[in-house]
């Protein structure tokens, strides 16, 4: 009884090893939005994100893909597009819930040679091509399958140690997803990102008048 309950947890282990190494292995698999950390703690990261071109789509964040926002998008980057030119999928997705004036968004970031040479026109109207204007953001990171729980309590999370750190938001929090849907839970990487006022307030540092004075 005690050989096959070792045998047992050895054989889930294993299997939990491989689904982490082919889930790293597909992920490495695909270009991802590049950013600098200028600063960690934990889960959490203060970035620079460059200008992102993306394919954007409205989108309801809750449902999470499933509204049909993900396939208009993949089919874009399948082909659907001026041109029938099929683009390399990349991570992470972005997500933007609906606010006040503004609908809910989904979004895939346009590869780097894509984004250089001009992202296609879509074939559809359901999609646009948009640049995410680059800047700095605190992230936090956390697994598991994102709903808004799980997102929820992670921004105020985030939020409170901005808070602490004296940062003040600039826009409302956004979600990053970087994995496919059959990804276990815990093994997947989401995201909660939000825009920071630069620079942070309090500081001493000024912006640069370009016209010198």
């Amino acid at each position: 009884m005690r050989q096959r309950m070792i045998y047992t947890v050895g054989l889930f282990a294993l299997i939990a090893i491989g689904a982490f190494g082919l889930n790293k292995t597909a992920r490495a698999g695909y270009e991802s939005a590049p950013y600098e950390v200028v600063e960690k703690d934990g889960a959490i990261e203060i970035r620079e994100y460059p200008d992102l071109v993306m394919a954007s789509t409205a989108a309801n964040i809750d449902a999470r893909g499933n509204d049909g926002s993900f396939m208009r998008l993949f089919r874009y980057i399948s082909g659907d597009n001026k041109g029938r030119t099929k683009i390399a999928m990349t991570t992470p997705v972005f997500m933007e819930a609906e606010s006040e004036g503004s609908q809910g968004k989904m979004g895939f970031v346009m590869p780097a040679k894509v984004a250089v040479t001009g992202a296609p026109t879509p074939g559809s109207s359901g999609v646009q091509i948009k640049v995410r204007e680059g800047g700095r953001f605190a992230v936090i990171r956390f697994s598991g399958v994102m709903n808004s729980t799980k997102a929820k309590a992670n921004e105020k999370t985030l939020r409170d140690w901005m808070k602490q750190r004296g940062f003040t938001a600039a826009g409302a929090a956004e979600r990053a997803g970087y994995d496919a849907p059959f990804t276990p839970g815990i093994f997947r990487r989401n995201e909660v990102l939000i825009r920071l006022q630069t620079p942070k307030p309090g500081s001493e540092q000024q912006e640069t008048d370009l016209a010198g004075n």
